[in-house]
């Protein structure tokens, strides 16, 4: 799948663009640096109508392109390396999200099984 990346761009545009591919994972993004090659900022955003220009630190704009088999680090990366966007992964867990920073080296389709699979149980 590609998202394409420009300013005017909402996150929940983003977000939901991503969920019709990975239903059990969840994109939550940060506010920029407050300088240029600053420390990422640790305040998420909550309004999602806010425009990915309000909130990263590189204007390329382009596609991301995301596969199955990327790991939850290389898509970190990639947002952060190539659009200056600061965003975390949660994968769902019965009926919580949960961060995936203990298991960044899952592969997206891996992550998204796992979230299926808990929520299951879950229901159950």
């Amino acid at each position: 799948m590609q998202i394409l990346i420009n300013n005017n761009k909402t996150i929940a545009k983003v977000q939901e663009e991503f969920s019709d591919a990975y239903p059990w994972l969840k994109l939550e993004f940060f506010a920029k640096p407050s300088k240029v090659g600053g420390m990422a900022s640790k305040k998420l955003i909550r309004n999602t109508g806010t425009t990915l220009g309000e909130c990263r630190s590189i204007h390329a704009n382009g596609n991301l392109t995301i596969t199955p088999d990327m790991t939850v680090g290389n898509l970190l990366q990639s947002f952060m390396d190539v659009y200056g966007l600061s965003v975390k992964l949660l994968r769902k867990s019965g009926k919580s999200w949960i961060n995936t920073s203990l298991t960044e080296s899952w592969t997206l389709e891996e992550q998204n099984s796992q979230g299926e699979s808990l929520s299951a149980e879950a229901a159950e």
